[in-house]
């Protein structure tokens, strides 16, 4: 969340929630509980959130802005489609890795909320998910993907595995090489299946 300024209020109960709601779960959480991590009075939250779940999206949508962005500075260095997927696999599980208290929230609490899972419109992921297809696009137009590729399937599938790689490594707390080594792995699963002929890595 480091598109808010590091003093701002909002940021402070932001970064508080992920604390409270990786160490307590979010429905043992509570507002009380998040105030006195940020240092902030209980009245302070509802002057920049509603309740408990806006907390929860809003700490969604400033993490994967911060993520979409850091992305996209990734995979600008290079114009390769097949490095890109490998790129985008490896940062997407070390931002996991980096930022494992979010990572859990991410993971397991956001599945928890009603609000979010029946009604929020997610905009953030729509937009990481094309980052995924634009990438995949490139390579079908440069003839080193399957012109066969539904790029909705494929967007949606890559997100997906990389999704239970995720909450598999938070649930059952293995070491950071599992994600090192599951990159790797998925990484060349996926480009051995896209690959045309001619685009074989």
């Amino acid at each position: 969340m480091s598109s808010i300024r590091q003093g701002d209020k909002r940021f402070r109960i932001l970064r508080a929630a992920v604390k409270v709601f990786a160490k307590n779960g979010f429905h043992n959480s509570r507002i009380s509980e998040i105030a006195r991590e940020a240092e902030v009075a209980s009245g302070t939250i509802y002057l920049y959130f509603r309740n408990k779940d806006d907390i929860l999206i809003n700490v969604f949508e400033e993490s994967l802005d911060d993520i979409i962005r850091d992305m996209e500075k990734e995979l600008g260095a290079t114009d390769d489609p097949r490095l890109r997927v490998k790129l985008f696999i490896r940062r997407h599980l070390k931002l996991m890795k980096e930022h494992r208290e979010l990572a859990e929230v991410l993971q397991v609490e956001l599945r928890q909320s009603y609000k979010f899972m029946k009604e929020y419109e997610p905009k953030h992921w729509i937009k990481y998910l094309n980052i995924i297809a634009r990438i995949f696009k490139e390579g079908q137009e440069k003839g080193l993907f399957r012109e066969d590729l539904s790029l909705g399937v494929t967007k949606r599938a890559l997100f997906g595995a990389l999704d239970e790689i995720a909450l598999h490594w938070v649930l059952t707390k293995k070491d950071e090489k599992y994600l090192d080594a599951a990159a790797e792995q998925l990484a060349r699963m996926v480009l051995e299946g896209v690959a045309t002929r001619n685009g074989s890595s």
